[in-house]
């Protein structure tokens, strides 16, 4: 019966959901929402807007050399009138291979006259004027010197203290300190070398040039990633929200469920105070449980905790895979009293759910009592996916992830699907703001892509197809035949790459189409034996990823994958077969015992 009655309600919620077409999102009572500018030429990352107004965004890669976009509303309609790409800025450094210090663009603040922003490997700043592209030259602060180059969790958002500190995390370089990385049953390497100049973040001088991270102070340890951080003036402390870690059921199968895998680990909001330490990655934060338990490459099994009790628990602990990817404290006065030192968290949505909907899509926002948080987080703007429940990440319309307020009246959210930025304003009487204008978003906790999927009736069954229609999943009446490679890529490859082939955008490339998938068997098998790290190209989109190798499979398992792969989402070409695998893998064996001295 409950389970019915989270049916209807969700859909009663979807046929409301059509209102997005005019740039309208789910909202409280008295906010209205309007698309402030559409289809930027690149997608973006984080946001921040000068005191006249101005709208400075991160481009989520390197667009036309150019790596920021700046916007202004000319005659304060609400509608963008001017918009300009620049930020041609290269860094040259001797431990980095990559030309462009990184490709994965992040962080974006405005401090003191200055806007400071980030790429993977390096945090400029450049000085704002009465024009609305600086002419200044840009300046280098802080620098990602490490011999590694760009690795997982590299995002480099940025926030300020107010009394001269920049706080930049530098995220762990694997998922649970194991090596090879993402290999099943490995056991994790303890202590934890990558903890010495990873897993962290460290606190520099604002304005200091040159900076690289020998120069900055240690602030907190054992945080895995970091795509978004914020000081709180109110009680003077830093937060952050943090990715767990991922994989579970694919690493350790014998100790955890597919459904296990795609709740936990938890999504935490932390305070950080000097010296913190949170645990990575001897072990993670269990929200359902409500506590850290010792994770699995140290002999933990998802009870045990071990020698967990020592770290930091969060403020809160969201579930997992939610994609928390910024967060700002409100401090303005053009919203009801109760937003005010609040927390708001973009939540990207999550890529690794299967064989469960996709998860989040939202905004939420954490409301602050005497510094602290006072309970729940609540839905503050929904309906970005347009549909629900979400089979695979390319489903969804649109991705939140920047989040921003203007000094002269308004809230920023910006999209990293197709360029969208909204601006959100309050209407009503500020005074009279209560609980009965957030009914309607608790409500919407009801929905496929928030609320906790039951184990059973919830899960999008493995070899079934399905389609949307007007929004909404259904199950087509003929099943597929589950064949062994497609088994294996459920387990293997369903997380990252999705159901359908296509992927996340900006995280892992399609398989539909593509020369790697379609072209030469040798590259393609070698990466499933190997791995692969750094730049590469599909389909005429750069991407600068991890790919963990699968040596363990046998050679006929990685024939089946590998042949599901090359028949299955649109792709015809011809089969793998098991003696190609043996002979590359017996070359790769052969080669990793030469000297390298030699």
């Amino acid at each position: 019966m409950k389970y019915l009655i989270h049916f209807f309600l969700a859909l009663i919620l979807l046929n409301c959901e059509k209102k997005i077409d005019t740039g309208e999102l789910f909202l409280p009572n008295g906010f209205s929402s309007s698309v402030f500018v559409d289809s930027l030429a690149q997608n973006i990352r984080h946001l921040s807007v000068n005191s006249n107004g101005d709208l400075y965004a991160k481009y989520k890669s390197i667009y036309n050399d150019n790596s920021l976009v700046a916007i202004r509303d000319n005659n304060n309609d609400g509608i963008a009138d001017t918009i300009s790409s620049f930020g041609k800025f290269r860094i040259n450094s001797k431990k980095s291979n990559f030309e462009w210090a990184g490709l994965l663009e992040t962080g974006a603040r405005i401090r003191n006259g200055y806007l400071y922003y980030s790429s993977e490997l390096v945090v400029y700043r450049v000085k704002l004027d009465e024009n609305l592209v600086p002419t200044s030259k840009p300046e280098v602060i802080v620098i990602d010197d490490h011999d590694h180059g760009a690795h997982e969790h590299i995002a480099k958002p940025i926030t300020f203290d107010g009394k001269g500190g920049l706080y930049v995390p530098f995220g762990a370089p694997s998922n649970a300190c194991v090596n090879p990385k993402r290999t099943p049953l490995m056991p994790g390497l303890d202590p934890c070398p990558q903890l010495e100049n990873h897993a962290g973040i460290w606190r520099f001088d604002e304005n200091k040039l040159n900076q690289t991270q020998s120069d900055g102070i240690k602030y907190a340890t054992g945080i895995r990633s970091i795509v978004a951080l914020d000081w709180n003036f109110e009680n003077n402390s830093l937060y952050a929200v943090v990715h767990g870690r991922d994989n579970l059921f694919r690493l350790w199968p014998q100790k955890y469920t597919r459904w296990e895998s795609a709740m936990l680990p938890s999504e935490e909001f932390i305070k950080i105070e000097k010296g913190d330490n949170f645990g990575w990655p001897y072990c993670y934060y269990d929200q359902i449980k409500g506590k850290k338990v010792l994770g699995p490459e140290y002999g933990g099994d998802g009870n045990i905790i071990g020698r967990c009790h020592q770290y930091k628990d969060p403020e809160i602990g969201f579930p997992g895979h939610w994609a928390p990817n910024d967060l700002v404290f409100y401090t303005g006065s053009d919203f009801p009293p109760r937003y005010k030192n609040g927390a708001f968290v973009a939540f990207h949505g999550s890529t690794n759910r299967a064989p469960y909907p996709q998860s989040s899509y939202f905004v939420a926002f954490i409301p602050f009592k005497e510094g602290k948080p006072t309970g729940e987080y609540e839905i503050f703007a929904d309906g970005f996916a347009q549909i629900d429940p979400i089979a695979s990440v390319d489903d969804a319309e649109f991705r939140p992830m920047g989040i921003a307020f203007s000094p002269t009246g308004g809230m920023f959210i910006g999209d990293t699907k197709k360029g969208r930025i909204w601006k959100i304003k309050y209407y009503g009487d500020k005074n009279r703001f209560n609980s009965e204008d957030l009914v309607e978003m608790e409500m919407r906790k009801l929905s496929s892509h928030i609320r906790t999927p039951d184990e059973e009736k919830d899960k999008i069954e493995i070899g079934t197809d399905y389609e949307y229609k007007d929004g909404i999943l259904f199950k087509l009446d003929k099943p597929k035949e589950i064949s062994v490679g497609q088994e294996l890529y459920n387990i293997y490859c369903i997380s990252c790459h999705q159901g359908d082939g296509k992927g996340a955008e900006g995280r892992f490339p399609t398989l539909v189409g593509t020369e790697w998938v379609v072209g030469d068997k040798k590259r393609l098998i070698n990466v499933l034996l190997k791995g692969l790290e750094g730049k590469i190209i599909v389909n005429g989109e750069t991407w600068n990823g991890y790919m963990p190798q699968h040596s363990f499979l046998s050679d006929q398992q990685i024939t089946d994958v590998l042949n599901y792969i090359r028949k299955s989402f649109g792709n015809e070409a011809t089969l793998v077969l098991p003696t190609e695998v043996d002979s590359l893998r017996t070359i790769s064996q052969l080669l990793q015992r030469v000297p390298t001295n030699l």
